[in-house]
């Protein structure tokens, strides 16, 4: 097998988001992804349940949008050609995290494909809400997260991934996926420490 260098990419310290044009993004922390027990599991993901978790509070706190996507197929699905059977809707497998359980107001929006956007009402969400920047985190790097990355990306919309809040099957598809989101589309990576709120323009 060849060796592949991963080309350089970098990891903020800080970054400052604007709460009133801000969302958090959370996908697919499902069972089947996430539980070891589950139809797909991605090893690390459990690892990033705090790293979430951390990102969902800090939303919560700042009044930050709050979307999850929930990836979401019924039997005999096409999707199934390509991987195991997972995320039947209804199933225990569907059925987001409990430590990231949504609350009410925060939108859950069910997915057929990798792309967040596609088929769903984020566009129409984010835009009613006058949101212009993403966190986006959750599982895998370099399949939805990255799919749904890029199609806001394409929006013109800034995208922030906190690195210790996304997970990948394998170390090559985290680097990778990561490097072309801050190369092709100018996302900022930091951690989930890293992200702080924009302080309020005092008011005259």
């Amino acid at each position: 097998m060849p060796t592949v260098e991963v080309p350089e990419y970098k990891i903020l310290d800080r970054v400052e988001v604007d709460p009133r044009r801000t969302a958090l993004v959370i996908v697919d922390m499902q069972n089947d992804f996430v539980n070891p027990e589950g139809a797909l599991s991605v090893r690390s993901a459990p690892d990033t349940i705090h790293a979430c978790k951390r990102l969902l509070d800090f939303a919560r706190r700042e009044h930050l949008g709050v979307f999850y996507t929930q990836d979401t197929h019924t039997d005999g699905d096409p999707e199934f050609e390509i991987w195991p059977k997972h995320v039947v809707k209804g199933t225990w497998g569907w059925e987001i995290v409990p430590d990231l359980r949504p609350e009410p107001g925060e939108l859950v929006l069910e997915k057929a494909r990798y792309d967040g956007f596609y088929g769903t009402a984020l566009d129409h969400e984010i835009r009613r809400r006058g949101i212009d920047t993403l966190i986006i985190c959750g599982t895998v790097a370099n399949i939805c997260v990255h799919y749904t990355a890029a199609s806001a990306g394409l929006r013109w919309l800034r995208v922030i991934h906190p690195v210790d809040a996304v997970s990948a099957l394998t170390e090559f598809d985290m680097h990778a996926a990561l490097r072309q989101a801050s190369w092709l589309f100018q996302a900022l990576l930091t951690r989930s420490t890293g992200i702080t709120a924009k302080a309020a323009s005092p008011t005259a």
